[in-house]
């Protein structure tokens, strides 16, 4: 078993369960079949974070040249906010916060 993000101009819009990620359909790669299957970009996505650094949810975008889904920015109302590009996660140094976002 393995997770599929669907997207719509590199932004997630739904996240499936599909067959793992080794198995063919009908000859194809997986992310192939279901991209074709359902006429959209079809990207696996890792609960673990092994591939494309995070696991993808709906709002996530995904960066191509990156390989990797990043979550929408969030709003902690600091300019300190930035994308981390080492693990792909939002990260506010304000001292105000005592953990990552």
């Amino acid at each position: 078993m393995a997770h599929y993000a669907f997207l719509d101009n590199n932004i997630v819009t739904e996240v499936i369960v599909g067959i793992d990620e080794t198995e063919t359909i009908e000859g194809l790669d997986t992310e192939t079949w279901y991209g074709n299957f359902r006429n959209q970009t079809c990207k696996r996505t890792s609960y673990n974070g092994n591939i494309r650094y995070n696991y993808a949810g709906v709002g996530y975008k995904y960066d191509e040249d990156a390989d990797a889904f990043i979550a929408p920015k969030p709003n902690c109302g600091h300019s300190e906010l930035t994308l981390n590009t080492a693990t792909y996660l939002w990260e506010c140094t304000n001292i105000e916060h005592d953990e990552e976002l």
